[in-house]
């Protein structure tokens, strides 16, 4: 565990104690020294007990003991912080404790989280639900285009999305840093982007390629950068490259070539702003699961824009 894992305040009734307890793998977890300040004994104390609930078979070391990384104040360094391994144990351990101090404010712990753990547990259920129906759309999708794609192509997208959905929960949970966006994005213009168009090689091969047959195409770009009380709709680069992705493939703007002419507008718009090459060189999104993206996008229905739309900026993160 890390220091952002979730934090939940702890104050008893007699407002004494106020301790800041950690929420994972569905417990509570203190440190000794937080033991020794919610039941008012010496570290050793508690050291002692807990050595002797291990020891009796009351509580298995190998569960109820974690090292999780903790900021502390630096030791040789003032006004610096460094982070440190501690030991900490979870609310098995603080309930053995407690009885053997015989302590009432175990009681009072004890019965506090019980309830922020209900509380903590019925969120979850809530967000793997949330979590259980996009995978399911998602998966609903290749369903209806496996026939057109490779194996490999579908399965890193699963992967991809599976993956962005656990960190959706880990966030939600507060457990992760929120990921960075990129506010300030370069604008392209109506005729940045027919130029574009005009210059990519399947033009050559077909005169209907890049042909516009009514305003949709235009429709679509002015709906990337289309805002409200003077606020982006789509505030993130990342969200106008997806939204961009999305509308020019599913608004058939053009008489031909309407993925091919979304997908290299969405890799023109991440270049342009410095979105599409990570930091060792390497593409952000593969040419395959591109692909993959943009068919799954032409085959998916209106209701679930939102849902591929997300699926696309896991991939730009």
């Amino acid at each position: 565990m890390n220091e952002k894992n979730q934090l939940v305040l702890f104050k008893s009734k007699d407002g004494q104690v106020s301790l800041p307890v950690t929420l994972e793998r569905e417990t509570v977890w203190l440190s000794q020294r937080q033991m020794a300040d919610l039941f008012g004994k010496d570290r050793t104390v508690i050291g002692r007990h807990i050595r002797n609930a291990i020891e009796e078979g009351e509580v298995d070391e190998k569960v109820v003991c974690a090292n999780f990384a903790h900021t502390t104040r630096h030791g040789a360094m003032e006004g610096r912080t460094q982070l440190q391994n501690v030991l900490f144990y979870n609310l098995d351990v603080v309930i053995s404790v407690g009885y053997r101090v015989k302590s009432q404010r175990g009681v009072e712990f004890r019965r506090w989280a019980t309830s922020v753990l209900r509380d903590y547990l019925l969120k979850g259920a809530a967000v793997n639900e949330m979590r259980l129906r996009q995978l399911g759309q998602a998966v609903e999708v290749m369903k209806r285009v496996s026939n057109r794609l490779d194996a490999e192509q579908v399965l890193d997208v699963v992967k991809t999305y599976s993956s962005a959905l656990d960190l959706l929960d880990a966030y939600d949970h507060q457990t992760v840093g929120k990921p960075k966006a990129r506010s300030r994005s370069v604008k392209l213009t109506y005729a940045e982007c027919r130029a574009f168009i005009d210059s990519m090689k399947f033009a050559e091969a077909s005169p209907l390629f890049g042909n516009e047959k009514d305003g949709s195409f235009k429709s679509a770009l002015g709906a990337v950068y289309q805002s409200f009380g003077g606020k982006d709709l789509y505030p993130s680069a990342q969200e106008k490259a997806a939204n961009l992705l999305y509308l020019v493939t599913k608004n058939h703007g053009f008489s031909d070539g309407n993925k091919r002419i979304a997908a290299g507008l969405f890799l023109y718009f991440l270049q342009r702003n410095r979105l599409l090459l990570r930091k060792d060189g390497s593409k952000r999104i593969a040419d395959s699961t591109l692909v993959a993206l943009t068919v799954m996008i032409a085959e998916s229905r209106p209701a679930e824009k939102e849902m591929m739309v997300n699926l696309v900026m896991t991939f730009l993160d």
